[in-house]
C-alpha cells in the first residue's frame, strides 16, 4: 500500500502504535520534542484536532526525508462547545468526567499525512454517550487507571468504558485515538495519486 514510502508515526501513544500496526504496515515511531500544540481561542471546537495535527506535521516537514511519509494526529473530546484535552491532575480528571456524565459528547481525531510532495488532512468524529457516573465510579477509575495522558480523562477501552458507555455512533478506534479505517482509505488514495503523478512525468 505504501511501499514507496518509509512510514513514520509521530506519536508516543501506545494505543496509536497498536492501532496502526493492526493495518499490517511497517512503520517507525519518531517524536520531536516541544512541539507547540496551542490553538486560537476563536477556532471552532470541531476543527481543533485537525488544526493541531497539521501544526505537528509542519514541524516534521522541516526534517523529513524525500521518501518518508509522516502521520501526525491529535484527539480531543468535546462536550457542548468545550474542548477537553488531557487533565493535569486527579481533580481536573474528575471534573472532566463529571462533565461527560449522563451526556453525549464528541471525540474528534484530526490526522495529517505528509510527504515532501503532498499533504492530506482530515478529521473523524464519533459520538459517545455515558450513563450517569457516580462519584465512587469516577474516583475508582482515576485512582486505578491514572488517565492523565488521555483527552477527556478516559480511555474507552478501559474500565470506565466497560461500565459507562451506553452508546457509540461512529468509529470505536477513533475514540481510542486513531481512525484506522479512514487512514487505510486515505493511504490507498495517497499512493494512487503518487502513481498517477509518476505516469504523467
Amino acid at each position: 500500500m505504501v511501499k514507496d514510502y518509509k512510514m513514520i508515526l509521530a506519536s508516543n501513544s501506545p494505543r496509536r502504535r497498536e492501532l496502526l500496526a493492526g493495518l499490517g504496515v511497517d512503520f517507525e515511531v519518531r517524536v520531536l520534542p516541544d512541539i507547540d500544540e496551542s490553538y486560537p481561542a476563536f477556532l471552532p471546537a470541531l476543527q481543533t484536532a485537525e488544526y493541531i495535527a497539521c501544526k505537528k506535521a509542519a514541524a516534521y516537514r522541516e526534517v523529513m526525508a524525500d521518501d518518508e511519509l509522516v502521520i501526525t494526529a491529535d484527539t480531543v473530546v468535546i462536550v457542548g462547545d468545550e474542548v477537553l484535552g488531557k487533565p493535569s491532575d486527579a481533580a481536573e480528571a474528575a471534573l472532566m468526567l463529571r462533565k461527560l456524565s449522563g451526556r453525549t459528547h464528541q471525540v474528534v481525531t484530526g490526522v495529517c499525512l505528509t510527504t515532501c510532495e503532498q499533504t492530506v488532512q482530515f478529521s473523524v468524529r464519533t459520538d459517545v454517550t455515558f450513563k450517569q457516573l457516580t462519584d465512587d465510579e469516577i474516583d475508582f477509575y482515576i485512582k486505578k487507571y491514572q488517565p492523565f495522558d488521555k483527552a477527556g480523562a478516559y480511555g474507552i477501552q478501559e474500565w470506565i468504558g466497560y461500565i459507562g458507555c451506553t452508546g457509540l455512533n461512529g468509529s470505536y478506534y477513533n475514540v481510542m485515538g486513531l481512525p484506522v479505517q479512514r487512514i487505510y482509505t486515505e493511504l490507498q488514495q495517497f499512493t494512487r495519486r503518487r502513481s498517477l503523478q509518476d505516469c504523467q512525468r
